[in-house]
């Protein structure tokens, strides 16, 4: 043992030789003192193992209890060869470092994507928020318009459905007083019984209209849209203000009249005749203006059709102003639409953000497992395995070479002998991982 001793101190105090200049012709000192030490230590093995193999005669099992001794001490001096040591741990120390640098890169990534997922959350926010002011101005919009700069008026609906309501039996009425001045004037006969009233508004004007042929119902039942359009046509060119428009809107006007003043004439050239004799003048306009009846007719038309274009026009108005409303409370409508998709848009950044966030922490924490993982590597001792089995096998040989030449049995129960010791070898090797099939694997043990 002693002489194993002085070998490892040899070992250490070999190691600090300097190296030579010339390395490109002769071999360095440094190369030259690895080998003698390499040398030296397998002979130790050798000399260990023909010793131990002398004390215990070769036996197997005291040999299975020697190699666990054996790597025990492999293991000692391993620990011992910090060079060796730090040259095994290089690796893993580089790999370490590489990590921590991967940490870092991550934190900052994670950071970046916390950040990110924040300023997500509070866009999300201002867009609820911008959602929760439109709806609110959608229903404030018909109160107070004005605070929206939308030039409508107050009360617009109000006033548009009581116009409509004043509207509807108007034209209800023009309808029946065209239908049935018409039907008088252009196709009724007078009897001398009838009284004018009875004459002039028949009220099976429309009945007897058809009755008389599709044609003469056809004119009686359109006339009165006739009156209508023309009313349209008033409001449509009074709403741009211009001088051609205003003279086509009196055109209008007066072409009205002259129709209603055709019906009256027509209607009271029949009175006319009906009631006239030998002495009675022949009927024309100057007649036709001294009579009552004339001038009720036209008034009973013009005067209610006008106040229908008024109330029709004012309709109109109130209705476009209405609808200036309705078109800012639809636009404001599209404009949540658009923020609620802007919503989804940002829910799926944020999801994705998360399953990044996720990940990132997932690879750090991987990360920091396998750091911890080298620094135990690190703080270990490192086996070369193939070393090891390249010692164990120098003392196997050492024992074997006692129990070929010392041992004093017959040949066949030296060569039992033999094979159970190889045997326990190859187990042993088996044990500590120096098998043949991970002779370059690196095996860590701490001590």
């Amino acid at each position: 043992m002693s002489t194993m001793t002085s070998n490892i101190k040899n070992l250490f105090r070999l190691k600090t030789v300097p190296i030579e200049e010339n390395r490109d012709t002769l071999p360095t000192t440094e190369s030259l003192t690895i080998e003698s030490t390499e040398e030296s230590r397998k002979r130790t093995y050798h000399e260990s193992g023909y010793r131990d193999g002398t004390r215990n005669s070769g036996n197997h099992t005291a040999l299975s209890i020697c190699l666990d001794a054996i790597y025990s001490k492999f293991q000692n001096e391993e620990k011992q060869l910090v060079e060796k040591q730090n040259k095994l741990k290089e690796p893993y120390l580089n790999e370490q470092k590489n990590k921590e640098t991967e940490i870092k890169g991550l934190t900052v990534s994670l950071e970046n994507k916390e950040d990110k997922l924040n300023n997500i959350g509070e866009d999300i926010k201002n867009v609820q928020d911008k959602i929760e002011n439109l709806k609110f101005e959608i229903n404030d919009l018909p109160r107070n318009p004005e605070a929206y700069s939308v030039k409508a008026t107050k009360g617009a609906s109000t006033k548009f459905w009581i116009g409509l309501i004043l509207l509807l039996p108007i034209s209800l009425y023009l309808f029946t007083f065209y239908i049935s001045t018409s039907f008088s004037a252009f196709f009724k006969s007078f009897d001398a019984n009838g009284n004018i009233i009875q004459s002039v508004l028949d009220a099976q004007a429309f009945n007897k209209a058809w009755a008389e042929g599709p044609l003469e119902g056809a004119f009686v039942t359109l006339i009165p849209f006739v009156f209508l359009g023309l009313g349209y046509l008033i409001h449509m060119f009074g709403e741009n203000k211009s001088f051609a428009n205003y003279a086509k809107v009196a055109l209008l006007f007066i072409i009205t009249f002259v129709f209603d003043a055709i019906l009256a004439y027509e209607i009271e050239s029949k009175l006319y005749e009906l009631n006239k004799t030998f002495n009675t003048p022949p009927f024309d306009l100057s007649v036709a203006f001294t009579k009552n009846q004339f001038w009720g007719i036209i008034f009973a038309g013009f005067i209610v059709y006008i106040i229908w274009g008024l109330v029709f026009d004012f309709v109109m108005k109130e209705h476009k102003e209405k609808d200036k409303i309705k078109h800012e409370q639809a636009r404001r409508q599209k404009d949540i639409l658009v923020h609620q998709e802007r919503i989804v848009d940002f829910e799926k950044q944020r999801d994705e953000v998360r399953n990044s966030i996720g990940s990132i922490k997932e690879l750090i924490a991987k990360a920091k497992g396998r750091i911890e993982e080298l620094q135990n590597i690190i703080d270990g001792v490192i086996i070369p395995t193939k070393d090891y089995k390249l010692y164990a096998s120098e003392y196997m040989q050492g024992w074997i070479t006692y129990m070929s030449e010392k041992l004093a049995v017959s040949q066949a129960v030296k060569q039992e002998m033999i094979e159970e010791c190889k045997k326990q070898y190859n187990y042993n090797l088996n044990k500590v991982g120096a098998n043949s099939d991970s002779q370059n694997s690196v095996y860590m043990s701490v001590l």
